[in-house]
C-alpha cells in the first residue's frame, strides 16, 4: 500500500502540473455537454418546401397552410409551374415539391377521392424520409378534418369514428434532450477515461520516466493501479460535473437513483480505463495512442446506439454491440434517468460490463512488459 500510495502522489502531482491537462478534463466535457444535445435533434426542421397549385381552390389553400403552419415546413416557392419548382430543388433551395392537379377540389367533392404527387429531394435520406412522412402526416391529417365537416348527424353518418388517446410516458414532453443528453455524457466520460488514460503510459515512454520505474521493484500491478486510480476517480468527478450541468441547463432530473449510477459508473471506468491502459502497452508514442483511439471512439459511438437504433442495424453490427461497453452505458443511463430503473433492473448490463473490466486490465497487466 505504501508503494501504491507513492505512486498516486506522483500521477495526480503529474496530471494537475500540466494546465492543458487541467482545461482536456474539465473544460471540454463541460463545453460539449452544453452545445452538442442542441445539434444532436432527431426532429428535421425547416424544411423547404415548393408548392405547385394547379388548382388555386379553397381547399388547396385550406391544406398549404395546414403545412406550413405545422411548424416543420417553410413555403420556399409557390407557383404553378412544376419546372419551376423543380428548378429550385436542383439549385438546392427546396426539398420537396407538392403538386396540387387541377380539379383537386372538385374530385375530392364529387367523387370523395382525389390525388396529389410529392417529390423529395432524396440526397440526404434522413431528411428526405422524414420530411415525406411529415408531409403525408399533415395531408392525412387535413383529409381527416375535411371528412369530418361532410359527415351528417351520428345516427345517418355511414363512417365509424374510432377515437384514439395517447400517453407518452418516461418522456411525456418528447423532449429529445432528456433522451440525448445522457448518452452524450456517456460519450464524453468514456473519451476521458480511456483517451487520457492510454496517453499517460505513452507520454512516459516517450520522454523516457517510465525506464525509471522499470528498473525499481514496483509490481506491475503497482504500476497498472497508479495509472488506473486517478482517471477513475477523475471519470467519477466528470460524470458529477455532467449531472450537474443536465440538471442546471436541461432540468434533467434522474428518475432512479444516483447511487445506482454511480454504482455501474464506478465498474464502467474500470472497463475503459482497462481498455485505455491496454491500448498503451501496445503503442509507443502518442501520436499512434492518439490514431488508436479515435478508431475505438468511432466504432463505440457509431454502434453504441446513441444515435440511431441497434435494433435497425444489420444483424452482424448488432453482435458487435455485445462487445461494447458503450452500448451498455448508455442503456443504464437512460434507463435510470428516464425510467427510474434500480439495480436489479440493470444486474445484466452491470455483471456484463463488470466482465468487461476483469478481462481488459488484467490482459494490460500481463502484456505490460518491466524490464529489471
Amino acid at each position: 500500500m505504501r508503494t501504491l500510495r507513492f505512486l498516486l502522489q506522483k500521477e495526480f502531482r503529474q496530471i494537475f502540473r500540466d494546465p492543458s491537462i487541467i482545461r482536456i478534463i474539465f473544460m471540454m466535457p463541460s463545453i460539449q455537454l452544453l452545445i452538442l444535445p442542441w445539434a444532436a435533434d432527431y426532429e428535421v426542421k425547416n424544411i423547404h418546401l415548393s408548392v405547385v397549385d394547379h388548382d388555386h381552390s379553397q381547399y388547396a389553400r385550406q391544406m398549404v397552410n395546414k403545412i406550413t403552419s405545422s411548424g416543420y415546413f417553410i413555403l420556399q416557392d409557390y407557383s404553378g409551374s412544376y419546372n419551376n419548382a423543380m428548378e429550385q430543388i436542383e439549385h438546392d433551395k427546396a426539398d420537396l415539391v407538392l403538386e396540387i392537379p387541377a380539379g383537386f377540389e372538385k374530385k375530392l367533392i364529387k367523387e370523395n377521392e382525389s390525388t396529389l404527387f410529392m417529390a423529395i429531394n432524396a440526397i440526404n435520406g434522413v431528411k428526405a424520409n422524414l420530411g415525406g412522412a411529415y408531409l403525408r402526416s399533415i395531408i392525412q391529417d387535413y383529409n381527416r378534418e375535411v371528412r369530418m365537416k361532410w359527415i351528417q348527424l351520428p345516427r345517418f353518418s355511414p363512417e365509424l369514428q374510432i377515437e384514439v388517446t395517447a400517453s407518452n410516458w418516461f418522456n411525456p414532453l418528447m423532449n429529445y434532450k432528456i433522451f440525448m443528453v445522457p448518452g452524450i455524457l456517456v460519450v464524453l466520460v468514456t473519451m476521458v477515461g480511456a483517451f487520457l488514460a492510454s496517453l499517460n503510459i505513452v507520454r512516459e515512454k516517450e520522454i523516457g520516466t517510465i525506464e525509471q520505474i522499470n528498473v525499481t521493484p514496483v509490481k506491475k500491478y503497482h504500476f497498472i493501479l497508479g495509472k488506473l486510480i486517478p482517471f477513475w476517480i477523475l471519470g467519477l468527478l466528470i460524470l458529477s460535473i455532467g449531472l450537474t450541468i443536465a440538471r442546471v441547463a436541461y432540468g434533467i432530473i434522474p428518475a432512479g437513483s444516483l447511487l445506482v449510477i454511480y454504482t455501474f459508473a464506478a465498474v464502467y471506468l474500470l472497463a475503459v480505463l482497462g481498455l485505455g491502459l491496454l491500448l498503451s502497452t501496445y503503442t509507443s508514442n502518442q501520436q499512434q495512442a492518439m490514431l488508436l483511439s479515435f478508431f475505438m471512439m468511432m466504432v463505440f459511438i457509431l454502434l453504441s446506439g446513441l444515435y440511431t437504433s441497434i435494433d435497425s442495424m444489420p444483424g452482424w453490427a448488432q453482435v458487435v454491440t455485445k462487445f461494447n461497453p458503450v452500448t451498455y452505458f448508455i442503456e443504464v443511463m437512460r434507463m435510470v434517468v428516464l425510467k427510474g430503473s434500480g439495480l436489479k433492473d440493470i444486474s445484466t448490463h452491470l455483471f456484463t460490463v463488470l466482465g468487461f473490466a476483469v478481462a481488459l486490465n488484467t490482459w494490460a497487466v500481463i502484456n505490460y512488459k518491466k524490464r529489471s
